[in-house]
């Protein structure tokens, strides 16, 4: 059987190990204290420090002619850095169910008073693990270089991002107590002129999602780049996204090996890291939106949602790319559907110019030139409201192999966050690190910078 240590002999160890401390951290102070009149230096001189009878070092103060204990009067003075003061603090600070600094510091000078003591209790709280994963911060590398896809002169819908929204509770039929289906939208835009392309799904399949794109391949054109979302970046979203999880993580291979039959790349965003997707989520924002206010909650069947998003399509086309110029003679701003069709998908009819005639230009070099003159104005006036980052402007330190992390998960609280270790990193072309390779027990995850917490080290 064990033998059980009383109160009175831990106090004991504690005070001799409290000697053995002073002993070493202030060996001259002790040494002058003995004498009759000591020369003391420093922040200690302050604390007008005597000998007790036991030979250790207590504060003065000016409290001696008050009610508190004589420990409270008088505490054990303590240097800043010893592993048994960090002891110490880590003890009081779990016996007062994880006090904050005030209120553990507070509780420690009723015994001690540690030098430099404010400091020293929050680089211990600092390293409490339960503490840490309560207020654990991500980190947040500067806001990256945008990918030649979204700054370079290319064909609309060369360069394309996907995205899905949804479901909406269609009517199988006009018939009366007809029951509700579910269909699902999806999104193209394109990369650099974000012109949009709507297709309504009519379920989650991989055959469905490769009808809809062969549809958006006959009428824009075969695209050489796909950006898509990874399916964990709905999970918790809403209920009713577990479908397009479930479709976008038990596709994804299939999904790959159709459109490399058809020489298409398909590139996904870090898995929980929407915001690298943000071209594309804010034009499923917008279609939403739109939707929400045109039909409210009323149930449409499949032929009339297609044709509610195709006018929804065409506002999304017709939406400034910039701000309004100021010009009285510059009377259209540029937008997507420029790039489509020279104009605005929902502007007026124009005059018949049938009967004036043809300038020196051909049709055909006409064309040219106003697509020429729309891609100069995108250069002009579009491009370089890119040019700024708005958030994410700091170098903050990165990342290394071997650091031990914290994985958020939306759908958990942060005392369950799952710790890794980071086995491999991929720096962009600035030499920035923002996506890496997580051990997490026997799996390798690939998460984004900004999702990982890293721990803090002794």
């Amino acid at each position: 059987m064990t033998p059980v240590v009383c109160p009175i002999e831990r106090k004991k160890a504690l005070l001799k190990l409290i000697e053995v401390v002073q002993a070493t951290s202030f060996h001259s102070e002790l040494k002058a204290l003995r004498t009759k009149r000591p020369k003391l230096r420093g922040a200690i001189v302050r604390l007008s420090p005597f000998v007790d009878g036991q030979g250790l070092i207590r504060v003065g103060g000016r409290l001696s002619n008050s009610n508190l204990p004589y420990s409270a009067r008088h505490p054990l003075l303590l240097p800043k850095k010893s592993q048994l003061v960090d002891l110490l603090v880590m003890d009081r600070h779990i016996a007062n169910s994880h006090s904050g600094c005030n209120a553990l510091l507070a509780s420690l000078q009723r015994e001690f008073w540690i030098l430099s003591g404010r400091r020293t209790v929050r680089s211990v709280l600092f390293r409490c693990l339960p503490c840490y994963r309560l207020k654990a911060s991500t980190m947040q590398p500067q806001m990256g270089d945008l990918p030649p896809d979204r700054v370079k002169k290319m064909r609309p819908f060369s360069g394309v991002g996907t995205d899905f929204a949804g479901p909406f509770m269609i009517k199988a039929s006009r018939l009366r107590n007809v029951r509700l289906i579910k269909a699902y939208l999806c999104v193209f835009v394109c990369l650099s002129t974000k012109a949009v392309h709507l297709e309504v799904v009519a379920d989650l399949t991989t055959e469905a999602f490769i009808a809809s794109l062969d549809r958006f391949v006959s009428r824009r054109g075969l695209p050489e780049l796909i950006r898509s979302d990874n399916g964990t970046n709905f999970v918790g979203a809403d209920r009713y996204l577990r479908d397009v999880v479930n479709f976008l993580n038990n596709n994804q291979v299939d999904i790959e090996t159709a459109l490399s039959r058809r020489g298409i790349r398909w590139t996904f965003s870090p898995p929980g890291c929407p915001h690298w997707g943000g071209i594309f989520e804010a034009v499923v924002k917008s279609a939403k939106t739109h939707l929400m206010r045109v039909i409210g909650q009323t149930s449409l069947t499949f032929e009339e949602l297609t044709t509610v998003f195709c006018k929804i399509e065409a506002v999304l086309n017709s939406r400034p790319l910039c701000p309004l110029s100021s010009d009285p003679n510059d009377l259209e701003s540029l937008t997507p559907g420029h790039f489509l069709i020279g104009q605005p998908l929902n502007a007026l009819p124009e005059y018949p110019l049938s009967d004036i005639k043809p300038g020196r230009l051909r049709r055909y070099q006409m064309l040219q030139q106003m697509s020429q003159d729309f891609w100069k104005r995108w250069s002009l006036e579009y491009l370089h409201l890119l040019q700024q980052r708005f958030k994410w402007t700091d170098r903050t330190s990165p990342p290394h192999v071997g650091d031990l992390v914290l994985v958020k998960d939306a759908n958990l609280p942060p005392l369950r966050w799952r710790r890794g270790r980071i086995v491999n990193l991929f720096p962009g072309k600035d030499g920035t690190p923002r996506s890496a390779e997580v051990l997490v027990g026997d799996s390798v995850l690939k998460r984004a910078v900004t999702t990982l917490s890293r721990l803090p080290v002794d």
